[in-house]
């Protein structure tokens, strides 16, 4: 494949972090964006440690006029919309505002991105987005819930746009991956500031279960291999499921009679 510009948003660790190495390894044009110049030099200094060279960009993702500008500079052939984080709280305990604030970060966001993008690709008569989300746009878990409606709706619209732009040599795909190690996964939920809460059990015991989930996680690295795969193939796929757990949900779930799931889920975290 021709080198190409890649842009990652997230870049500061864990799975942003692994694709921009990943793309600089494999050739292209890496660019990088992280919210901070301290976030840069770490992002360097990692990039450095490989041997590979990666362009780091300033950005808050949520700032449409920055994104404009970044956009307008890395011309990116190939867009990947990694940037985002969990809200890990029941639906009864998240304020309207936290909940603005995450669809605006992982659904606004994103769309914002890919939408800048398409004139430059269209122009070039190829492109690629690849969307970031996640095995809870397939099957949904107590706790998650405002975290899941995001991803729900960032598969939602991103299917749109894959019919809308296809013509013009564009293509769209979801990463799904199931539980990956990141900052992310190493700080689940701050079971000190759930205290009080009546969901306080629930929050105890998902926290144990997840810990028990470490020996199958998959790794970044393993995850950013699939997103270049998505990125450089001729024919790319709409969905990409990454690890044995997403693969699991994806075979049986259709299978599982909604109220044993339920069942399952409300006695394993403690609803």
């Amino acid at each position: 494949m021709s080198t190409r510009t890649v842009l990652t948003t997230g870049a500061n660790g864990g799975l942003g972090l692994a694709t921009v190495i990943e793309m600089a390894k494999r050739g292209h044009r890496s660019v990088g964006t992280v919210r901070s110049e301290a976030k840069a030099e770490e992002v360097l200094a990692a990039t450095r440690a490989e041997s590979v060279d990666v362009e780091i960009e300033i950005l808050d993702v949520t700032d449409a006029d920055a994104a404009a500008k970044v956009v307008e500079s890395v011309k990116p052939d190939i867009l990947v919309n990694n940037a985002g984080y969990m809200l890990y709280s029941a639906i009864e305990e998240v304020a309207d505002d936290d909940a603005r604030a995450l669809l605006e970060t992982m659904v606004i966001a994103p769309i914002r991105l890919a939408r800048l993008c398409l004139p430059h690709m269209r122009d070039n008569g190829w492109g690629r987005i690849i969307q970031i989300s996640s095995l809870s746009a397939r099957a949904s878990f107590p706790l998650m819930g405002w975290y899941q409606g995001a991803k729900h709706a960032l598969e939602g619209v991103s299917d749109a746009l894959r019919l809308e732009v296809a013509g013009d040599g564009i293509a769209v795909s979801l990463i799904e991956p199931g539980v990956f190690r990141s900052e992310l996964s190493e700080e689940f939920v701050d079971l000190e500031s759930k205290r009080g809460s009546r969901y306080e059990k629930a929050y105890a015991a998902s926290q144990e279960m997840f810990g028990r989930m470490d020996r199958f996680m998959t790794e970044p690295e393993a995850v950013a291999k699939v997103i270049a795969k998505a990125a450089e193939s001729k024919s790319p796929k709409a969905r990409y499921p990454v690890g044995l757990d997403a693969q699991f949900q994806i075979l049986t779930g259709p299978l599982t009679p909604t109220g044993l799931r339920d069942f399952a889920l409300r006695k394993s975290s403690g609803l």
